[in-house]
């Protein structure tokens, strides 16, 4: 088995844009013109294709790019037991644009029964691995799917089947330790968490759409570094865990601003995983000093490049803000990434495939010659 380990000095979070054929083919199966067979082949197709692309420009980690999935989130939490979900009316609220992604609520008792289809998504992704790249898995954290049905709009659905949310939290934790076990037998080595709650928490504002005070936060950010340090605890023990901090990502657009000062302290300093992906792509991100609040060993991966505009970056510019950042963490913690995915949702970014690429090579050759790697 490949031991390598992510994060690697170049590196990106997961999500591709999809091809227009898988696209067309997606929209084929939802319309009942195309079988789940058919649209497997050319999901299979699609994915082998990325990633011989992505061997192809030297990186050391390969995914499926979440071609099978609608959202970067969603799809997961629906093959639990007691998760239902419909086509949305009114959508998630972005910056300029509502993210017309499926209302997603419990329905009975969260678990999982079966074994997860991410599973088998994996081992398609696993037989590609070669002596210089290993698969990686992407799943949103459990902090993320707690807050999916514990925030205001869905806290009456979930309290027909939860009179608390510790027992909603036990169930979950519950869930995921059966899904990690059955990943890690497949040959799964390396997990990352993408979480949204810290970008929504971080913001000014966060505190509203939970409906509490900001001071209230701050219980809700025990309560989410709980539940992921539970199942980070309950994972075996030479898995990878690693996670990634969005403030929201849709069609290039945003749900979330802020530094990361006012969650630092819990999300740096007291979660349990082996590094953090985190956004410092725009102002919206804030500077660099809440980096001082990472603990121990963990490291950072540093996304200064945006998957939200087509521009390229600049490189110097770039160079200097990682030594920026390594006043706060040492240069040899530091990594860099693309600040997100280029299609969290099936729609992706505004960029082209090949300005997708760009970006990548771009962060490739600033990793070369800041760490002199090859």
């Amino acid at each position: 088995m490949c031991k390598l380990q992510t994060p690697f000095r170049y590196d990106y979070v997961g999500s591709f844009l999809r091809p227009e054929k898988l696209k067309a083919a997606r929209a084929q199966f939802d319309q009942g013109l195309l079988s789940y067979d058919q649209l497997k082949e050319v999901e299979d197709q699609a994915i082998t294709a990325l990633i011989t692309k992505i061997k192809s420009l030297g990186y050391h980690v390969i995914t499926d790019g979440e071609f099978r999935r609608a959202t970067w989130h969603l799809d997961f939490m629906w093959a639990f037991d007691g998760i239902g979900h419909a086509p949305t009316k009114t959508g998630l609220p972005f910056h300029d644009e509502a993210a017309m992604i499926d209302d997603t609520y419990i329905t009975g008792k969260v678990g999982l029964s079966k074994k997860h289809p991410f599973v088998d998504h994996f081992s398609f992704v696993k037989q590609f691995e070669d002596e210089t790249t290993i698969a990686k898995q992407t799943i949103p954290a459990p902090a993320q799917f707690l807050a999916q049905f514990t925030m205001p709009f869905n806290r009456l659905a979930t309290e027909k089947y939860y009179d608390s949310d510790e027992d909603l939290v036990a169930d979950i934790v519950a869930g995921y330790g059966k899904f990690i076990q059955d990943l890690y037998n497949a040959g799964c080595r390396n997990l990352q968490l993408d979480d949204c709650t810290w970008g929504m928490m971080a913001d000014r504002n966060g505190h509203l759409a939970y409906g509490v005070s900001p001071e209230g936060v701050l219980d809700i950010q025990k309560t989410y570094k709980d539940i992921n340090n539970q199942v980070i605890a309950n994972a075996p023990k030479d898995m990878i865990i690693n996670t990634h901090v969005c403030r929201g990502n849709f069609h290039s657009t945003y749900a979330n601003s802020g530094a990361y000062d006012p969650v630092a302290d819990v999300l740096f300093g007291q979660e349990n995983v082996n590094a953090y992906y985190l956004e410092f792509d725009d102002e919206r991100s804030g500077g660099f000093e809440p980096l001082a609040k990472v603990t121990n060993d963990k490291k950072v991966v540093l996304g200064l490049v945006t998957t939200k505009s087509p521009k390229l970056e600049n490189k110097e510019e770039v160079i200097a803000r990682i030594h920026e950042a390594a006043k706060y963490v040492p240069l040899d913690r530091l990594y860099l990434s693309p600040q997100c995915g280029f299609a969290s949702c099936e729609i992706g970014n505004q960029l082209s495939e090949d300005q997708q690429w760009e970006k990548l090579k771009l962060v490739k050759e600033i990793a070369q010659e800041v760490w002199q790697v090859e």
